[in-house]
């Protein structure tokens, strides 16, 4: 089963060395483990826009879609065997990154 992990922030996080070599050790881990498909950081929601082409209208709108005090700031897409997997996985995740994470499984 594939798995979205949404890393969320508010913003207030701190970045640090430690912060940024438990991501890099947590990532290695799901490598050595068959689990890791695709990784990445997202800019923050100011640097966001969205692209609306319903009904051939072609507009571009600055700024996030959604207001929150939550955003995505990364995600894994990760491989796991069933649900108890991925939630042992995600606790990691949290740990690392000191973020909460949403897991989402894909459809199919």
């Amino acid at each position: 089963m594939l798995f979205q992990f949404n890393v969320l922030a508010d913003g207030t996080e701190n970045d640090t060395p430690a912060v940024h070599q438990a991501i890099d050790d947590f990532n290695d881990t799901l490598r050595a483990g068959g689990h890791r498909v695709f990784a990445g950081g997202m800019e923050t929601p100011d640097h966001a826009f969205v692209v609306d082409n319903r009904n051939d209208s072609a507009q571009k709108l600055d700024g996030p879609y959604v207001a929150s005090t939550l955003y995505p700031a990364g995600l894994w897409i990760i491989e796991a065997a069933d649900r108890d997997t991925a939630l042992a996985l995600a606790i990691e995740a949290s740990k690392a990154c000191d973020r909460r994470i949403e897991v989402r499984a894909f459809l199919g």
